[in-house]
Formats: C-alpha cells, structure tokens, sequence
C-alpha cells in the first residue's frame, strides 16, 4: 500500500481583545481585515463572531514548514491588529467577556447559522484549532477516524486553555467543549464501516435539506468537505505557537502510526464510545492534572505516564516526518500544565498580590497576549 502523504495543515481563531480594557473588542473596522487580506489572501477569514478571526496554513511536508507558516500567520494578524488598537489571544474563552454583549458576522453563512441554530448559537464565544492531515484515500480516512478517536482525549486534554467563563472559574480545564457540545452534529465521530456508509449517512440529511454539505457536520474529528483529509477539531487554541506546533506533530504521528498497524493487519482496538466519552470527560474537566482509562488495562493511568507510553508508540513515526523535538515536548506539558493551569496561576498571583477579582482576570489576558507573541 502506497504511503499517504501525511501533509499538515493548521487552522485557528483567534479573539480580538481592546489593548486598554482587554475585554472583547466590541467592533472590528473591516479595514482590519481589509488589511490581513492583503498580506494573507485567503489564509485569513472573519468568524462567527465579530470579534473572531480565523487563519489557516497552506498545506506543509514537515512539522517545520508549518511553524514558519503559523509564525508568519500569527504575526501578521498581531501587527495589523495593533494598528487598530487591538491584541489578538489565542485562548477558546476570553477569561471575563460576556457573550450576550457581542454579535455576529454579517455573511450569509453566519446569518443561516443565527437562523437555523438560534440562542444556542449565540453562545458560541469560543475558538478552537483544527488540524488537517492529508491521507487521500478515501476507504482509508473512514478505517483511521475510527481508531484515532481513542485518542481524542489525549490531544483535548494536552490543549485545554478554557478554564474561566464571563468572570467565573468552571473549575473545568475546556470549558469551550461544554458550551460547543449544544449544537448538533457534535462530539465524538460515529463509528462507519465504510466510506460508502459514511456517504449515505451524510447524504440522508443532504437530501433533506437539513444541511448543505459535511462542512456542517462539526464531530470531534471528521473527513474534511473541501480536502482530502482527517480534520481533528476537539482541541482548544493554544496560546503558545510550540504547544500548537507539538499537537499538530503528535496528531500527525498517530495517524501513520495507525497507517503502519494497517500495513500488518492490524488495527487499533475499537472501543464504545460510551467508554472513550469517559475519557473525554476527564480531559474536559481535569486537562492532564488527573490521568485517562487505560481500558486495555482496566486502570486509571497517570498523564506523565501515559505520555511516556505515546511517545514510545510514534517514535518510528516522529523520526520520519522530522518532529522529534515537538512530539517529545508532551512531557513537559504533563509535567507542567496547559495553558488551563498557567490561567489560573497567574489570577491565583494576581489575587495574592492584593489585586481585585477584576483585576485578576484582565491580568490573565495580559499573560494571553504575551504567550500569543511569544515565538516571532
């Protein structure tokens, strides 16, 4: 069998925050976005929301060429927003801003989207990342959505940066999952045999007319609608470049170490996903201060250690697509937190050193906008 590419293509939003009061900008100009255009073509798109950006790589071999495309993404997008008197964060819940004070994008897509989906919706003040990677064949994306599921708690709970919501701490390390599981279409991917099932499942509700296309179905992973991909999207953003880049390696590594068992007939095990929604849950609420079900061994597992075990599975696989160095850093972020912990630490400092509760919150998305710029 003819090895799959495994190209890599990244995709973030980002939220647009007042450089003064560091809450939500209330209104972007278009000629912020007039301006990344110029620079960025079509890598860069509004959101949903108006205070939302969203950018995308072009599709890269390595792990390396993905960095110096989200280096210059990343920075382009800061530089013209402080001309406006705007920071970008790459965080999937600004720690204090209220929903209900903002307001949606006026496209077609987005007004359908307001229409169809209504006050769920508008909740919807969160970003996410999605990574692409290029597989090509379509028998083979469905055989590897299934088995990749398993680990889609290990990737959520290495990006958890939604700990706080409108002020409060969820005491949740995503809470951006919570508040995207209300719409429909989401969560865990389904379990399809084939790609002809997974056609026919699709087209039943194309044919309906209660969507137009995949591009509306918002699983956790799924076959992508315009490219010949997996598209993981059940990670939060990362504030840190490096932590994004090692998410994007890690889910790059799995998938060819799961095309490898392919190759010898074999296959990661299957498991409900009643039982891997298990794990989910303990990713969504704990990030890796808490560990995951090994249901194989029957056993909670610690997160350091369960890293460890990942690494020794796609070591072949990190030597061959060149990210040694960004897959190995899972061991720090077990050992250290996610961006989930550093919130809370620095409002936790915040509050120790005498400051408000209000003043804690907007010192965290000062640290947000730090993190952002950290790296170019």
């Amino acid at each position: 069998m003819q090895e799959p590419e495994f190209t890599i293509g990244i995709e973030e939003e980002y939220l647009l925050v007042d450089q003064d009061s560091l809450a939500l900008a209330g209104h972007v100009p278009e000629a912020l976005m007039e301006a990344c255009r110029a620079d960025l073509e079509d890598q860069v798109s509004p959101e949903f929301l108006q205070c939302q950006i969203e950018i995308g790589t072009r599709p890269c071999q390595t792990i390396g060429e993905a960095r110096d495309e989200l280096r210059r993404l990343r920075s382009t997008v800061a530089r013209h927003a402080a001309e406006f008197g705007l920071a970008p964060i790459a965080v999937s819940c600004h720690p204090f801003s209220d929903w209900k004070d903002q307001h949606h994008t006026d496209k077609d897509r987005y007004n359908d989207l307001q229409r169809d989906l209504g006050g769920v919706v508008r909740r919807m003040l969160i970003c996410g990342m999605h990574v692409h990677v290029g597989l090509g064949d379509d028998a083979l994306r469905t055989d590897l959505m299934r088995q990749l599921t398993y680990f889609l708690p290990h990737l959520l709970a290495l990006s958890t940066s939604s700990p706080f919501w409108q002020g409060q701490d969820t005491r949740l390390a995503s809470y951006r999952i919570s508040v995207f599981d209300n719409l429909p279409r989401t969560g865990l991917p389904p379990h399809f045999d084939s790609w002809p099932e997974y056609q026919r499942s699709v087209q039943t509700l194309v044919d309906l007319g209660v969507i137009e296309d995949s591009s509306k179905i918002w699983w956790d992973l799924r076959p992508s609608a315009r490219f010949p991909t997996l598209e993981t999207r059940i990670m939060d953003v990362s504030p840190r470049l490096e932590d994004a880049l090692t998410l994007a390696a890690v889910n790059q590594c799995l998938l060819r170490m799961l095309w490898r068992l392919k190759l010898r007939n074999q296959r990661w095990r299957y498991y409900d996903n009643f039982l891997v929604g298990e794990n989910r849950w303990r990713a969504q609420r704990y990030g890796v201060s808490e560990g995951l079900i090994d249901f194989g061994a029957g056993q909670i597992v610690p997160f350091p250690a369960l890293m460890d075990e990942l690494l020794e599975l796609i070591a072949e696989d990190a030597g061959v697509l060149r990210c040694q160095r960004e897959v190995q850093r899972v061991t720090d972020i077990a050992a250290q937190g996610t961006s989930a912990d550093r919130q809370r630490a620095v409002h936790a400092a915040a509050l120790d050193g005498g400051t408000s509760t209000d003043e804690a919150t907007c010192a965290v998305v000062r640290h947000l906008i730090d993190e952002f710029h950290d790296g170019f």
